[in-house]
């Protein structure tokens, strides 16, 4: 997979997490603490401001009571529409 396909999933994810999120009626400082990490941290990855790990994403999906696989499926499937 080329860097710029990598970028593009990176990006969909990150506005993934944001509209369930706000979808779920969730502040940034719920998910933050549910996922026992700082308020800025998921800022930063939902405006695409950082390259997170997986425990970083398993936590935000953990604390979200969302799927990660089902998150990478939709960002892949949505990077590949485009």
């Amino acid at each position: 997979m080329r860097k710029d396909a990598h970028q593009a999933i990176s990006f969909q994810v990150a506005t993934i997490l944001r509209r369930e999120r706000q979808r779920r009626g969730l502040s940034l400082s719920a998910v933050a603490q549910r996922a026992a990490l700082s308020y800025q941290m998921i800022s930063y990855v939902e405006r695409g401001m950082r390259s997170p790990t997986l425990d970083t994403l398993l936590r935000i999906t953990t604390a979200m009571q969302i799927s990660l696989a089902s998150v990478l499926g939709e960002a892949e499937k949505l990077t590949v529409q485009k």
